[in-house]
Order: structure tokens, then sequence, then C-alpha cells
């Protein structure tokens, strides 16, 4: 019993130590360092480039025109990895480490850079808040015990497969994480901000998501869903929109006027 007491009181040190908070001041659990996370989201990465063809040309050109102006604005440093993956699903993500993926279906659905620049800042803003860490901390936390973490020093061995699968990456594209209502509300909010500081209408993150209503084939009930109605995602960016205004025509102003060029 005395054993299960001090594991008990070292697992409740750990969770203590590792509390953080999100760009919206949300309290987070976040067990894993920087470097674990970008060592995941590398092999992930590596992993979807082996499942899909990777596309080029204008196509290309355009999704890097667009997520070069949202990246410029982090204060992160060093370049992100930008891919375009032929796919017809409407989907994009991006990967702790400096990763991001674009689906040719998602182009589609966002019919100018505008919307794809609301698509890629919230992917980016998942990132920006530490969503990853987060949902993998959890899941350590509550499925296979902290002892998980003892076992995945340095990702070798079982323990850091085990910490791979929790990721999803063990799963075809399973990278595209489920990420809770809350976190995915916090993304369409920094999300926001970022495109309009990088000079992209965020207006036109409210005709994104009713592009990608007109096109769903249909949704399960919100309290099923990890993700929020199309519904709710216009309403709480509808909210939000006066301060993304503001900061978009701060960067026009400022000569922040990403041209970036649809292919045809």
């Amino acid at each position: 019993m005395k054993w299960m007491k001090r594991s008990a009181i070292g697992a409740l040190m750990i969770t203590l130590a590792a509390c953080s908070q999100s760009p919206t001041g949300r309290s987070q659990l976040t067990l894993f360092s920087q470097e674990q996370l970008s060592e995941m989201g590398e092999q992930s990465f590596a992993q979807y480039e082996q499942q899909l063809p990777v596309v080029g040309g204008q196509v290309n050109s355009y999704v890097q025109c667009v997520a070069s102006a949202i990246t410029s604005q982090l204060n992160s440093g060093g370049a992100w990895e930008v891919k375009v993956f032929q796919d017809e699903s409407a989907n994009a993500f991006a990967l702790p480490g400096g990763y991001i993926g674009v689906n040719t279906g998602l182009l589609d659905v966002a019919t100018n850079q505008d919307q794809l620049a609301a698509v890629i800042g919230h992917e980016i803003a998942h990132v920006m808040a530490d969503h990853a860490n987060e949902r993998v901390s959890q899941q350590a936390a509550t499925q296979t015990g902290l002892s998980v973490l003892q076992a995945a020093a340095g990702l070798e061995g079982a323990g850091g497969q085990q910490l791979m699968g929790l990721l999803g990456a063990g799963a075809q594209y399973g990278i595209l994480m489920p990420f809770s209502r809350k976190q995915e509300s916090e993304a369409d909010v920094v999300g926001l901000n970022l495109m309009a500081r990088a000079g992209f209408d965020p207006r036109e993150s409210v005709d994104l998501w009713q592009n990608m209503s007109a096109n769903s084939q249909g949704q399960p009930p919100v309290w099923m869903s990890t993700h929020p109605s199309h519904g709710q995602r216009i309403g709480g960016l509808q909210e939000q929109m006066n301060d993304a205004l503001a900061l978009y025509q701060q960067a026009q102003a400022s000569g922040q006027t990403p041209n970036c060029r649809r292919p045809g």
C-alpha cells in the first residue's frame, strides 16, 4: 500500500508540475517535452507522405504562399515544411515540429486565399496552443498511466510506440487528431486572429464554413461529435469578428497584403 501511495503522490506532483495555460488562458495538462512532440510530428508527417502522393506545381506554390504569409507572423522561428497531398477529402493539418499538410480536396471548398488562410490558421493554432501535447497527455494519464512517461525516455521501444499510437500516428490518417470541441473552438479564435494579422480577410472564415456546410454529407449531433457544428463555428467566429477586423485593418495599413494566386 505504501508504494501505491508514493506512486499516487508522484503522479500528482508530475501532474501539477505539468499544468500550463493555453493562449486563451485555459488550464492544460502537458506532460511531454516539445522535443518529444516534435519527433512525433516528424514521424507522423513522414508516414503521411508514404500514404499519399505529393502534389507540386502551381497548386503547391499557391498553398506555400498562403502558409508562408501566416507562419511569418509566428515568433517560434524556423521554417515550416508545407506539402500538398492528392486526396479528395477537404482536410488540412499542422503538426508539432513545423509541418503543414493540405489535401487537394480542400481547395474545392476553400475557394480563395482568405478561406484557405482560415483553415491553415486554424490548424497552426492547434500547434500554437499545444493541443497535441494536451491530447496525448490526457490519454496517457487516463488510459495507460504515468508509467508510460518513464518507458518513453527517447520515444524508443514499446513505450515510444505507445505514445505514437496515442498521438494517432499508428492508424491510417490518424494524425488528423480528433481534438475536443473546446480545443476546436479555441483554435478557431486563435486562428482567426492569426490570419487577420497576416493580412487575410477574417470575414472569409464565415464563408468557408458555409461552404463546408454545403459540401458536408451531414453531421452527427453535436453531443456525439468532438467538433462543434458548422453553425456553432460560424456563431463563434462572428462573436470574435470585430477584434479580428481591427487586426486585419492594422495589417493592411502596415503593408501586409498577401496576393497568393489560386490556380485556374
